[in-house]
């Protein structure tokens, strides 16, 4: 489902780069799909769920944005509007598209909030972090976000809480770990996305089950958004998360 939302708009600064990264990230996409159509068939005639993030497709991806389809980057920053999220994760940083409107929704998030509002980004390519900071730094949301350099189940292993808005969209066999250890530091309320869940709702089946078994403490529901997003909202039942937690 493409949504149009002619009235969405952020500050001019912040515009100029999306609108850049943004349509380079649509010139990209013809090749991506078919570079993994390629790699994809064979995997899949085998009967294997996921494609190996190897040497030749980590060379590959290294200049590829790969990023949240706008819609959803714009889901996303209204979503952490109405929340007012002041604590937001972002588990699959690459160039920094969605984390521009993350950011955005933090800052605008200042004037209510009790602590300072902070992204805090992961990524895993360090040409990725590099450019990624430099696109925020261009938008003017630098010093809204912490960008950390590595593998997610290290970077955010010491992540403090409580945390208002995650969104995960990474390798996919990150995605159960990920929420496994996010989970005791999400408040009650808290909003999780994860994105292209129903395209790929097979390789995904860890997660969803995680997350649609309501004793794992979260409310989840399938959104019909190009691909498929899962929305999860942490129960009020659920406990909060306190330092003495971490």
């Amino acid at each position: 489902m493409k949504l149009a939302h002619p009235s969405f708009t952020l500050d001019p600064k912040a515009s100029a780069v999306l609108a850049e990264l943004h349509g380079r990230s649509q010139r990209q996409l013809p090749s991506l799909i078919f570079y993994f159509l390629w790699r994809s068939i064979p995997r899949w005639l085998l009967g294997q769920r996921t494609i190996a993030m190897d040497e030749r497709a980590q060379s590959f991806l290294s200049d590829k944005l790969i990023a949240l389809a706008q819609d959803k980057c714009e889901l996303c920053h209204l979503l952490c509007r109405a929340l007012g999220a002041t604590r937001i994760v972002e588990v699959g940083t690459s160039f920094g598209v969605s984390t521009i409107y993350l950011a955005a929704a933090a800052r605008e998030n200042t004037g209510s909030a009790a602590r300072k509002p902070i992204v805090v980004g992961t990524e895993i390519d360090p040409r990725k972090v590099a450019a990624a900071r430099q696109n925020l730094e261009q938008a003017g949301l630098g010093g809204y976000v912490d960008i950390r350099q590595g593998d997610a189940r290290e970077t955010l292993r010491d992540l403090d809480g409580p945390i208002d808005f995650v969104l995960l969209d990474s390798w996919i066999p990150l995605a159960r770990p990920m929420i496994e250890m996010l989970a005791p530091r999400l408040r009650p309320g808290a909003v999780v996305i994860c994105d292209n869940t129903v395209q790929f709702s097979e390789q995904y089946r860890d997660y969803l089950t995680f997350v649609r078994t309501p004793a794992n403490g979260f409310h989840s529901t399938q959104m019909p958004y190009r691909g498929g997003i899962e929305l999860s909202v942490r129960s009020r039942g659920a406990e909060p998360w306190h330092p003495a937690d971490a």
